[in-house]
């Protein structure tokens, strides 16, 4: 069974990655996740998909305002995932909001769900969504989806990307929705490296990156940040770094953790994001430096090979937004083994320990 893959949202392909790198067998059936479109808004994120995810078939990419896009004339899909922006959902519950322009951006996805009813569909967002309108938000949104196609039984959990092998605390809300006809629950897969997570040096340096890979640059400096850096130990940040007071940032509120926070070589990597000004790069442990483009892109799992088009800025924002490919291989490789009724390990639901576990719907 191939499995056409539509999404919106689709960002520089990290959930793409991670779909179309699954393939589970059982006897002589063999299931797999095949690419049938994608959409997302920005020039360069598109172009990046197209060149690593269809080089052949750069059509299949349409770059527009999910607002303008026309999903009736889209081509017929089996399933569906987008990773829909945390916009401001204070508008959600209003009926008006999901006819409109300025409507819910999650509801773009419903309207695809309606209009192909996919087997199933996989939704991301940040965790904070949980708790956005004090729990309204989510509780609408899990609604809309149970109710969208033709009805789906729907998995919500809270994932910690550092207990699946990525080496970075990256927390993101995962919801998966199984089409009811098919009679299959998803379960949530189990932690892989709970108490041993990957390291940030694991990460750079096994393998060490090539001398010539793709956006590997790195960015200048200037003397007071290099300066900077040099009293600030692994892990610390310019907080809580023994700093003389013309090196200190004179700012009163918004003391963000990650402002000049070097990683920690023996811990996962602090979340990589995709914008912020100066001090939100990350920086190595021991080199005086930013991150380069191509070391964030390995620590959110993205193989060396991938391209990121545009400028150093473009890009680390295409990174920062996306999905980690290995995260998303762990999630589709799962829903493929709960369509073919294949056990894997999983979250037991009846522990209550597992806080995260927001409910089996």
């Amino acid at each position: 069974m191939k499995y056409k893959l539509g999404e919106l949202f689709c960002g520089p392909g990290g959930l793409a990655v991670g779909a179309f790198s699954v393939a589970v067998k059982k006897g002589t059936t063999n299931s797999t996740i095949i690419h049938g479109w994608a959409n997302d808004y920005d020039q360069d994120t598109c172009d990046t998909y197209i060149k690593n995810i269809c080089p052949l078939s750069p059509q299949t990419v349409i770059c527009k305002d999910v607002h303008k896009l026309d999903i009736k004339n889209l081509t017929p899909i089996d399933a569906f995932a987008y990773g829909f922006p945390c916009n401001d959902f204070s508008i959600v519950g209003e009926q008006k909001g999901f006819e409109g322009n300025f409507g819910p951006l999650y509801s773009y996805g419903i309207k695809v769900i309606n209009r192909f009813k996919p087997k199933f569909f996989i939704a991301e967002n940040v965790s904070g969504l949980s708790s956005a309108n004090s729990g309204s938000a989510f509780t609408k949104i899990i609604d809309d989806l149970k109710k969208s196609g033709n009805g789906y039984t729907v998995t919500a959990h809270k994932y910690k990307a550092e207990d699946y092998g990525v080496p970075q605390t990256r927390h993101r809300i995962i919801i998966v929705g199984i089409e009811k006809s098919l009679d299959r629950k998803f379960k949530v897969p189990k932690p892989t490296t709970k108490g041993k997570p990957k390291t940030a040096r694991e990460a750079l340096e096994v393998p060490r990156i090539s001398t010539n890979a793709s956006n590997n640059e790195i960015s200048p400096l200037s003397e007071k940040v290099v300066e900077r850096l040099k009293l600030i130990k692994p892990g610390e940040n310019v907080w809580n770094a023994k700093l003389p007071e013309h090196l200190q940032l004179k700012v009163k509120n918004a003391k963000l953790s990650q402002i000049y926070k070097r990683l920690h070589p023996d811990k996962p990597s602090y979340t990589i994001t995709g914008s912020g000004g100066g001090g939100t790069h990350g920086y190595h442990w021991s080199e005086n430096r930013a991150l380069t483009n191509r070391e964030r892109a390995r620590i959110q799992t993205f193989p060396d090979k991938h391209f990121f088009c545009g400028s150093k800025e473009s890009a680390r924002k295409q990174i920062g937004m996306a999905v980690p490919p290995l995260l998303s291989k762990l999630i589709f490789e799962s829903v493929l083994k709960t369509l073919m009724d294949i056990p894997y390990e999983h979250v037991d639901e009846s522990f209550k320990e597992h806080t995260d576990l927001f409910s089996v719907l």
